[in-house]
């Protein structure tokens, strides 16, 4: 069964990579095209699913290599918005496991001056699902703009929020402040550990699924790296392992997990409602697959998810 579309609306980010340079006194800046929002629209693309974009996308260096990224992985900027403002910049030092810590670079940037007359021109009439989060939903002025273009949506198509805590940049108590609110708009939302933990401090996973579920989220899964994930249904719960893998780093691999999972729901006509016909085997089998588009993307650099022909790299495949 093909996919029906799905709209992703968010941040490009500017990801710069520090490496040493052969002059002392300075250094070498790598940049790759990232983004939590903008990783998981390629990786749906990549993958094979109608991925369309909905971003404010400068003019400068960095937004013309955003569009250059996205137009060759087959994502549809139809709808993306030519911004005045400059492109956000993160700046990424990684460790010895490949985790990297990021310095932002956002203020007034075109990734938060989203308007309610850019977003009200854009037709949800073939999409089955809208997925967003990051930092979109917390920066203003364009926040409040993406949250009630999510509740023009929900009627017609599935939500999916990924909350993706940056603490460099908002502080924890402003997403804390929103996420019951968003969980009221999603039917899936996807979060790592560490999210998990800024958000709900030393709270148990199995209760922190059932305080969202009890906020209006009917899927909630928490990603847990190499570890594999939790998700929970309705409260029904089940654990996936992860895909063992050669981490180059890990940038990336969470966008790349909720791509996959999307684009196996998507694939089997379970995207476009409220996810009235999900069962735990379905959802198993989603992040099943979401953890090896995952592994994948952590044995190369960067934000770089696989595209369909290299999932047979794996020992199972996705079959679509």
């Amino acid at each position: 069964m093909s996919s029906r579309q799905i709209t992703v609306l968010g941040e490009c980010v500017a990801d710069a990579f520090t490496a040493p340079a052969s002059t002392s006194n300075e250094l070498t800046l790598r940049v790759l095209p990232g983004g939590g929002p903008a990783n998981t629209a390629v990786a749906l693309a990549r993958l094979g699913t109608p991925a369309r974009f909905l971003a404010r996308l400068s003019g400068d260096v960095f937004g013309r290599l955003f569009r250059g990224h996205l137009e060759a992985s087959g994502v549809d900027l139809s709808c993306a918005v030519p911004a005045a403002e400059p492109s956000t910049l993160a700046v990424a030092e990684l460790d010895a496991q490949g985790q990297a810590e990021f310095s932002f670079h956002a203020q007034n940037t075109a990734d938060w001056q989203w308007s309610s007359a850019e977003l009200a021109r854009v037709d949800l009439s073939e999409t089955a699902c809208v997925h967003t989060g990051s930092l979109a939903l917390v920066r203003e002025p364009g926040a409040a703009v993406v949250e009630e273009f999510l509740a023009t949506a929900a009627p017609r198509a599935t939500i999916s929020i990924d909350p993706n805590v940056r603490p460099l940049l908002v502080r924890p108590e402003v997403y804390r402040a929103r996420l019951a609110h968003w969980c009221g708009l999603a039917d899936v939302l996807r979060l790592s550990e560490d999210d998990l933990e800024l958000l709900l401090p030393d709270t148990p996973p199995e209760q922190a699924c059932d305080i969202w579920h009890a906020a209006g989220a009917r899927l909630v899964v928490i990603t847990r790296g190499a570890a594999g994930a939790l998700a929970s249904l309705d409260g029904e719960r089940l654990e996936v392992p992860g895909v063992a893998a050669r981490v180059v780093d890990t940038v990336g691999a969470g966008d790349s997990f909720t791509a996959g999972l999307l684009h196996h729901l998507g694939a089997r006509g379970l995207l476009g409602g409220r996810l009235t016909d999900l069962r735990l085997g379905d959802v198993a089998e989603a992040c099943v697959f979401g953890t090896q588009v995952a592994a994948l993307t952590c044995s190369v650099a960067g934000p770089n998810p696989p595209w369909q022909n290299q999932l047979a790299q794996l020992a199972t495949a996705d079959g679509t």
